[in-house]
């Protein structure tokens, strides 16, 4: 055995040892097996690092969801058909987020499934992913009528489920798809074309800013912007990836 990996296997061992001592530190004297998983606390809502709290285990997106499932928190419970918790992946490396559902995603209860989810489809494509690669919610998980403008009540209401979501998830990446999700996530009233292009964070997940896919069926000029925002989102989860394989 090389000298190199004699002293990778002993730096892994100390780690370990100090691991140990910690948790004896906090009167744990045993770690919960595969089997024990189940017996576990859930961990704190949002943590993403869990090195310096007691074995607990992270909450799955179907207790997430099971929580939200019949929700009347705020008065949107009343109006929508139906509630849009979230599709794809989820151990997704890479999450879009939305503003709110829209009239299609309310009557059949996924995200971005109208015109400008085709859209997002083709983005993916172009990115060579697929929908079942990467997760796609929203800030809102009901429509609000008319596909108005989410109130600040309803995002301060929903947005510990979105918090939620993500620290199940444990994504690299989040992806926010134009200017209210932006601004709500990001807590700012900076232009989203000011935004856009600029790696931000949320939650200590990096966040890249872009345009809606409703937008550019708009403003058709905006898809080249795009387009060098999701290289930026491609360059980052490849160099990511590298590390991880190390």
């Amino acid at each position: 055995m090389s000298p190199d990996r004699i002293k990778q296997i002993d730096e892994l061992l100390g780690a370990a040892r100090s691991r140990f001592a910690y948790l004896r530190e906090l009167g744990i004297d045993r770690l919960a097996s595969p089997a024990d998983e189940g017996e576990l606390p859930v961990c704190p809502t949002g943590l993403l690092d869990l090195s310096s709290v007691p074995p607990c285990r992270r909450e799955t997106l179907d207790e997430v969801e099971a929580d939200l499932r019949d929700c009347q928190r705020c008065p949107l419970g009343a109006t929508r058909t139906c509630l849009v918790f979230g599709t794809g992946n989820p151990q997704a490396r890479l999450v879009f987020v939305g503003e709110a559902p829209g009239r299609d995603e309310d009557l059949k209860g996924e995200p971005f499934v109208g015109e400008a989810g085709q859209l997002l489809d083709r983005i993916l494509f172009a990115m060579g992913l697929k929908r079942e690669n990467v997760y796609i919610c929203n800030v809102l998980k009901c429509r609000p009528p008319g596909n108005r403008d989410p109130q600040p009540d309803e995002i301060a209401t929903c947005e510990p489920f979105l918090i939620r979501q993500l620290a199940a998830i444990q994504p690299r990446v989040i992806v926010g798809l134009g200017r209210f999700a932006v601004q709500s996530l990001l807590k700012s009233k900076i232009p989203i074309s000011r935004l856009r292009g600029e790696w931000q964070s949320y939650q200590g997940i990096p966040l890249m800013p872009t345009y809606h896919p409703a937008y550019l069926l708009r403003n058709p000029h905006g898809k080249r912007e795009v387009w060098d925002d999701m290289k930026e989102v491609r360059r980052r989860l490849q160099a990511e990836q590298e590390e991880d394989d190390g």
